[in-house]
């Protein structure tokens, strides 16, 4: 089974904004939302700064591209 990821925006139980377009039919989805968002910029700077050098020997673009070829594969575009 592939899986390809869309951002969206469901408010007060509906629907209201997708990314991208969705297949027609039905397809079985698993919802994953963030709980908080960073209120502000000094929020942000905070969490980059506890997080930054943890990953420091890791390649992000070879990284990145790696997972979004496992994210799209057996998918029928």
């Amino acid at each position: 089974m592939g899986r390809k990821i869309l951002e969206a925006i469901i408010k007060d139980g509906q629907l209201k904004h997708v990314e991208g377009a969705l297949p027609s039919g039905e397809i079985k989805v698993h919802l994953i939302y963030d709980m908080e968002e960073p209120s502000d910029g000094g929020e942000i700077i905070k969490i980059l700064g506890e997080t930054s050098g943890i990953y420091s020997d890791i390649d992000a673009a070879s990284e990145a591209r790696n997972l979004r070829q496992e994210w799209e594969r057996n998918l029928d575009k």
